[in-house]
């Protein structure tokens, strides 16, 4: 399924480094050629808080996100890890 620009969609899979987690909700909002010849090209995702800020733009593979579905639900979780000082 080919995603469009400024459409929802959610990761499917957890993205430490970012403090993501897999169903998080983003933005696509551009997209970047390949690396190499024949692959797929990337997604931009902008990534929001649940007051609708902007908190992060991400480059990531488009096996990374799937399209929102009617049968889903938005929740909240709270972006600072459990360790932070």
């Amino acid at each position: 399924m080919k995603l469009e620009l400024y459409q929802r969609v959610a990761l499917c899979r957890d993205m430490p480094l970012y403090q993501l987690q897999k169903g998080d909700v983003a933005m696509l909002v551009d997209r970047v050629p390949p690396p190499r010849e024949g692959e797929d090209d990337g997604c931009v995702l902008e990534i929001f808080n649940a007051l609708g800020e902007s908190i992060l733009v991400v480059a990531v593979s488009p096996s990374d996100v799937e399209p929102l579905r009617a049968d889903e639900v938005l929740a909240v979780r709270s972006l600072v890890q459990a360790n932070s000082p």
